[in-house]
């Protein structure tokens, strides 16, 4: 039976599930007997745990890599740079250089997405764990950076000061550090808490479970209701809160995409692809949206003093 922190049905049953490469590491540490089928064989292994449908590593029996993801990777790289610079012209509005640390977070988070499911590292490789510990620790902050931006939204200390950034970079560089940490931890065995998992096979770590998957839904769930009273509240309006709303929407359809839809993808094209492109999509569509939800209620239409109260 699965337990809380075991990522064993994760790794084998969704297709470039990053977290896997650690316990991939781990596991060639600890128990190599473990690994079979494509596993077996780091040269060429897909991404994943013993995994029922994977894409191989690049060049190996004529693999493309994960082309799909690593194509809209591509493209969420220089949409989110165009984020990026549309919210740095916006010099007066409420939250933008917190806003812009988030985006700047999650246009660091692609690339490192990208080398770390994309099928084109070998197996553990201290370069791919390398790369995914700092994967996970990029995501930990970015999800942290969304609750923070909540949070200076209510404007319980004003923004752009040294009073909001320095709790934001602090929380940013707490959360980073410590979930790289206990990638790395989990990787190559600093030490016998963190660094094995019992049973082996179990793939278990739940510090690694937490910071990578509770946090980041609890951290969106509370941006979300933070938000709402914001917009519903404070400001009494209706328009920016569906923006949000169509954030949220499509951040969970991500999600569902990724574990639900992507092994389907992977088994229909003969593991030439997977769904896992979809979500990369519909992620960026998400911070897309989140962008316009915050463009909206800091434009000069809106009634501002209320929202400073």
């Amino acid at each position: 039976m699965t337990r809380f922190g075991d990522f064993d049905t994760l790794c084998r049953d969704v297709p470039s599930y990053s977290w896997c490469n650690l316990f991939y590491r781990q596991v060639q540490r600890t128990s190599s007997d473990i690994l079979t089928g494509d596993s077996a064989d780091a040269s060429t292994a897909p991404v994943g745990v013993n995994p029922t449908c994977g894409i191989l590593k690049a060049g190996s029996d004529g693999s493309l890599a994960n082309i799909a993801n690593i194509i809209v990777i591509a493209l969420s790289i220089f949409f989110t740079a165009g984020l990026i610079f549309l919210a740095n012209r916006r010099k007066a509005a409420v939250g933008r250089v917190e806003l812009r640390s988030f985006l700047i977070l999650y246009f660091l988070s692609l690339p490192l997405q990208l080398l770390s499911n994309g099928a084109l590292l070998e197996q553990g490789s201290t370069a791919i764990v390398a790369l995914t510990a700092l994967h996970a620790g990029t995501v930990a902050a970015l999800f942290w950076s969304l609750l923070a931006n909540g949070l200076v939204a209510t404007q319980v200390v004003e923004d752009g000061t040294m009073s909001s950034l320095i709790p934001f970079h602090i929380g940013a560089a707490a959360f980073f550090a410590a979930t790289t940490y206990i990638g790395f931890d989990v990787a190559l065995g600093i030490t016998d808490t963190l660094g094995t998992s019992t049973p082996p096979e179990a793939l278990r770590s739940i510090p690694l479970f937490v910071l990578t998957s509770v946090w980041p839904a609890a951290a969106a769930f509370l941006y979300l209701v933070i938000m709402c009273w914001i917009v519903l509240g404070v400001l009494n309006e209706v328009r920016p809160m569906w923006y949000y709303v169509l954030s949220a929407v499509l951040f969970v359809l991500s999600q569902l995409a990724y574990f639900l839809l992507s092994h389907v993808v992977c088994k229909g094209t003969n593991a030439k692809i997977d769904g896992s492109f979809i979500a990369t999509l519909l992620e960026t569509a998400a911070v897309g949206v989140l962008y316009l939800a915050w463009r909206s209620i800091t434009e000069e239409s809106w009634d501002e003093d209320a929202y400073y109260q």
